[in-house]
């Protein structure tokens, strides 16, 4: 009678005994997950980025794509993947981007590759190349030229992969305190002007001037700066440059195509299951149009308020002031090719592909705008 008395006891402990066990399993199951730098929601784990950027938080345009990116990552993964935007400042400085992505700070960033020219001189080749390739010849060159290929060649060392992350398109040549009547008036004007185009325009009598977007206003407004270029009528008018500015120039000489990058640490990729690399891929592919759509709209709609709200001065380049500066971006981009085997290496698959498109657009692209303006009412803007 004992020993049955006994018996469901000892049955009753040892199944306590298991769910302690499974329990104290899954504490330490959970535990490894999470010091793995994944989160738990549910019973699926989710991993988390940080992608900074050189833009001010909240900034349209510029600002909207890595948001963008991370809302399509998100939806995508369903909540597999989760990427946080930072702005420029909130985590690290704007200049200090890619080196947060190299350090592993952050896994991703979101900027203009001619912001690291001190650190990898050949990465101006990535935003542009003054009197170079438009968006649309980017784009091509990089996906299904070479471009891309020699870019994360270009990063490697740095355990940085990077992607195409937004085009402007045609940028605006800038806004200036005073009129450009010949090429004698860039001597001694001091402008906001990045990447081998800054290089250009100091050799062309200029100085320019390194700042990231959010000292621009204030610095052309106090006089640190007489001119700057930062983007075209969309974000222009958005940071109120028309403020402080009485003249607005085109043709953007020095960013005919501005491409912008993701950049991701390479060993935070590595770790990705394939179908989550599969996802941050499409998902900048996905972005990369989708700037430059929004851009062409975008701007359309920006110049009509910045001619008719604000009377702001329109006017093109001199002849002469574009002659010189590109001579000046001849000798520039010869100067970085010198002693540069990377350099000379993009150099030469950029070049080509140039000299082809350019051959193509010219019965193509260029045609079909002269066919277009012939048969349709000209375009005039009245100030000019």
């Amino acid at each position: 009678m004992k020993e049955k008395t006994l018996l469901p006891v000892v049955v009753v402990a040892l199944l306590l005994l298991w769910v302690g066990t499974l329990g104290l399993w899954a504490v330490e199951a959970q535990k490894t997950v999470n010091d793995s730098g994944l989160s738990v929601s549910g019973n699926q784990a989710s991993i988390e980025w940080k992608l900074v950027t050189t833009w001010p938080k909240g900034l349209p345009g510029l600002g909207s794509a890595p948001e963008n990116f991370a809302r399509r990552v998100g939806e995508m993964s369903n909540g597999r993947l989760t990427v946080r935007v930072y702005g420029a400042g909130e985590v690290v400085p704007p200049f200090e981007v890619f080196d947060a992505v190299s350090q592993g700070v952050a896994e991703m960033g979101h900027g203009a590759s001619y912001y690291w020219k001190g650190k990898i001189p050949s990465s101006v080749f990535y935003t542009a190349v003054p009197f170079g390739m438009t968006a649309q010849e980017m784009n091509g060159w990089l996906h299904y030229g070479g471009g891309l290929e020699l870019w994360r060649e270009l990063y490697a060392p740095f355990g940085v992969r990077p992607f195409a992350g937004g085009s402007t398109g045609v940028q605006m040549a800038g806004w200036f305190n005073r009129e450009l009547k010949s090429a004698s008036d860039l001597d001694g004007l001091k402008m906001r002007i990045p990447g081998l185009a800054g290089e250009v325009f100091a050799a062309s009598g200029g100085t320019a001037v390194r700042l990231a977007g959010g000292e621009i206003y204030t610095s052309m407004q106090t006089g640190v700066i007489d001119a700057v270029e930062w983007v075209g009528p969309y974000n222009d008018r958005t940071l109120g440059l028309m403020e402080v500015a009485e003249y607005y120039y085109y043709p953007g000489w020095h960013e005919p195509g501005a491409m912008l990058e993701f950049t991701v640490n390479q060993e935070a990729f590595d770790r990705l299951p394939a179908d989550l690399q599969a996802i941050v891929e499409g998902a900048a592919r996905a972005t990369n149009q989708d700037m430059l759509d929004e851009f062409t709209a975008r701007n359309n709609q920006s110049l009509n308020s910045l001619l008719d709200d604000y009377a702001v001065k329109l006017r093109p380049l001199p002849d002469d002031v574009m002659d010189v500066l590109h001579s000046n971006s001849v000798v520039a981009l010869e100067q970085l090719k010198a002693g540069d085997p990377m350099a000379q290496k993009i150099a030469a698959s950029y070049e080509e592909f140039l000299g082809g498109v350019r051959r193509y657009h010219e019965i193509s692209e260029r045609a079909y705008l002269n066919a277009r303006d012939r048969v349709l009412p000209p375009i005039s803007f009245t100030d000019q």
